[in-house]
């Protein structure tokens, strides 16, 4: 039996690839320091006789007994309303955190995948974004602590390869959505499924014509999965290509909750991108991977999701 380590295993990401591991017969070690993870999303696992939590930083010295296959680096803030409360804790999980794991990952003879971000391609001034771009980020900025944090993780993960001949894969993920999302971390879709279903005012910051690509977390999960059994060792961008500006999107969860909010509109944080769109060139082509759920069903789950929340809380 395969054995795999996953950090930020009590996260949105974390907790569906916790899932998807488990399912495939590994053996899974999940950690977590629980900054913004959430034990009631790993609950169902506790009980899991081939599942290991850990609550531990990764950010300090990361041991874990035993052999290792697999690691996959997924700790971290990663929504703006939690990395500029925490600015100084982003920052080290993606550099400490980083070495720490790329270390481990030496000592075991693992794989270590690391999750990058669209982020990393910062305000694009290319459009759609390929790998080949190297972006446009204000590192001083607000957003810089996350941005520049990925950047180096990708650069400290490659030098790992290139030097020590380490096994590695860079996922860059783009707008993920789905069941276990936090309703508060300031991302648009639950902060939009939070006030539709409360009634109150949607809040769209600027004039919501920037835009997003939205990939439902069962898709991206198994374009993450594909992707740590190939043997590409570049970045590759996992998202889904089709584009919708924000306002639209506030105009469909309105719809689908047949809400009575109205959209109102806020100041466009500094450094915000004003677009995103995943070129997947290269993941079609390495990993027979492009994503199948189409928004309306990926927002119909998600809705059922929130309103099964909001309900119990």
């Amino acid at each position: 039996m395969k054995r795999i380590l996953i950090t930020g295993c009590a996260g949105f990401l974390g907790s569906h690839l916790s899932d998807k591991f488990l399912n495939e017969g590994f053996d899974v070690i999940g950690m977590d320091n629980l900054l913004t993870g959430d034990m009631d999303n790993i609950a169902h696992l506790m009980s899991e006789k081939h599942f290991t939590f850990y609550h531990h930083d990764v950010s300090t010295f990361v041991h874990v007994p035993g052999e290792l296959d697999y690691i996959l680096h997924f700790a971290s803030p990663a929504s703006p309303i939690d990395y500029l409360k925490m600015p100084i804790q982003t920052l080290k999980v993606g550099s400490l955190g980083t070495h720490n794991l790329l270390g481990l990952a030496k000592a075991k003879n693992a794989c270590l995948l690391i999750a990058s971000t669209s982020e990393v391609y910062g305000d694009p001034l290319i459009h759609p974004q390929t790998e080949d771009y190297w972006g446009n980020v204000n590192p001083i900025g607000p957003r810089g602590v996350y941005d520049e944090a990925k950047r180096f993780q990708e650069a400290i993960t490659m030098a790992y390869h290139t030097y020590h001949g380490l096994d590695i894969r860079i996922v860059r993920i783009f707008n993920t959505y789905g069941p276990r999302m936090r309703l508060n971390d300031g991302r648009a879709l639950p902060a939009f499924f939070g006030q539709a279903i409360k009634g109150e005012d949607i809040t769209v910051f600027g004039d919501g014509s920037q835009t997003r690509s939205f990939c439902y977390v069962d898709d991206l999960i198994d374009g993450i999965y594909k992707l740590l059994h190939s043997n590409y060792t570049l970045p590759v961008n996992i998202g889904n290509p089709v584009e919708i500006s924000i306002k639209e999107v506030a105009e469909e969860v309105v719809k689908l909750t047949n809400s009575s909010s109205k959209i109102t509109f806020l100041d466009l944080p500094k450094d915000d991108p004003k677009v995103r769109q995943p070129d997947i060139t290269k993941a079609k082509e390495i990993l027979n991977w492009e994503p199948k759920v189409s928004r309306a069903d990926g927002l119909e789950i998600t809705y059922k999701y929130f309103l099964n929340k909001i309900k119990n809380s």
